[in-house]
């Protein structure tokens, strides 16, 4: 059986909807977060995540 993981976001470290598996790879993968709605650019190779580019610091507007 293959083993397969969800992909975790890089700047909040919670799961995306994303699943790789030990085989997956990926290039220039824009990996978007539900959770803390940010969106990278991403490689992935044998579960390594290599951020392309990370989102910059956004102020917060009240």
């Amino acid at each position: 059986m293959e083993k397969t993981e969800f992909i975790r976001c890089p700047v909040c470290g919670n799961k995306t909807r994303d699943k790789i598996r030990e085989d997956t790879v990926l290039k220039n993968f824009p990996l978007f977060c539900p959770k803390c709605k940010s969106e990278c650019l991403i490689d992935i190779e044998q579960f390594h995540i290599t951020v392309i580019k990370a989102p910059d610091a956004q102020p917060q507007s009240r």
